[in-house]
C-alpha cells in the first residue's frame, strides 16, 4: 500500500480492500478530502 500526496492531489496504490480501509480510516478523521490534504501538506 502506497500513498503519494502532493499539494493538490493524492494517489493511492494497493489492493482494493486496503484502499477502502484507508479511506474509511481517514473519513473518521477528516470530513473533506481537502481537509486531509491540507493536514498532510502542513506536516511536510
Amino acid at each position: 500500500m502506497r500513498v503519494n500526496i502532493s499539494e493538490n492531489r493524492f494517489v493511492l496504490t494497493g489492493k482494493a480492500w486496503e484502499i477502502q480501509a484507508l479511506l474509511k480510516k481517514y473519513a473518521k478523521q477528516h470530513k473533506l478530502v481537502k481537509d486531509w490534504l491540507d493536514s498532510c501538506t502542513m506536516i511536510e
